[in-house]
This record gives C-alpha cells, sequence and structure tokens, in this order.
C-alpha cells in the first residue's frame, strides 16, 4: 500500500501551547525561509510560501530548489483537550504526479518547519506517523530533503 498514488505525509502533532501560538511559529518559519538563500549549501530548507492563512488551517507550498517540484502542505489546527494545548494535522503532497518516491520529502517538508521553529523541543510534543501514511517516513533524511 505504501506506493499506490503518488508521494504524500499525513501526520499529527500535538502540543502544550495554544493554536495560535503553534501557527504562528510555523509561519515566522516559513517567512524566514521565502527565498533561497538558505539553501546555498544544500538541503532544502528554503523557498516556501504561505498560501492561505484561516483560524483552522494554514497551506503552504514547497519548491525544491534543485529540480523546482512544488509540494502542497496543509495544516489544520485544533484546540486540544485544554486551551494551552493544540492538535495540528499536517497533510504534503507532490503536485507531480509521477513523484511516487519521494526520499521522505512530503515528511520532511513538514518535520523541517517543525525543527527550524524549534517547535519540536515544546514540552509535551508528541508525533504520530507511519510509512502506510507517509511515503518514505522510516528512512526520510531531513538533512537532505
Amino acid at each position: 500500500a505504501e506506493y499506490m498514488g503518488h508521494a504524500s505525509c499525513k501526520l499529527d502533532w500535538s502540543f502544550s501551547m495554544s493554536c495560535d501560538d503553534v501557527k504562528q511559529k510555523l509561519v515566522s518559519q516559513i517567512t524566514a525561509w521565502s527565498d533561497s538563500s538558505n539553501c546555498a549549501s544544500g538541503g532544502e530548507k528554503c523557498l516556501y510560501t504561505v498560501k492561505t492563512q484561516l483560524t483552522g488551517k494554514l497551506t503552504l507550498t514547497h519548491e525544491t530548489p534543485v529540480h523546482h517540484y512544488i509540494d502542497d502542505v496543509s495544516f489544520t489546527f485544533s484546540q486540544g483537550s485544554t486551551a494551552d494545548s493544540c492538535n495540528v494535522h499536517g497533510y504534503s503532497t507532490s503536485e507531480t504526479w509521477y513523484a511516487v518516491l519521494d526520499y521522505g520529502t512530503n515528511y520532511c517538508n513538514m518535520r523541517n518547519l517543525l525543527e527550524g521553529a524549534s517547535l519540536h523541543t515544546t514540552t509535551g510534543f508528541t508525533e504520530s506517523t507511519n510509512s502506510n501514511i507517509c511515503t518514505q517516513y522510516s528512512s526520510a533524511n531531513c538533512d537532505k530533503y
């Protein structure tokens, strides 16, 4: 089932902070990595663009710096069990129909933003995904992709 359709990744994050704070940190990171300068020495932590910002949703694109493939990313935000908690559902998919094996790129599209914003180090952070819903999650190399 892992190789059906084209490359994509679904994941779920939970945070012990408000969704507004989480979204703001992600948007700031997207803005910081909007041009190609951060990829001058390799990697793909660049060329992110915010498309829409709604109360419970953030959509963006990520362009790969070498081949200029466009990936579509969306984050859906919902309050957790308390006002100071947030659940985020992330989805990234390649616009190119022939991108079936993506070396974890779709996962890294989201994970790199998370780490760039230092959200992965916040107290109570958890991540849930697996290779069945996230192409090549187990072999993802986010330093390269």
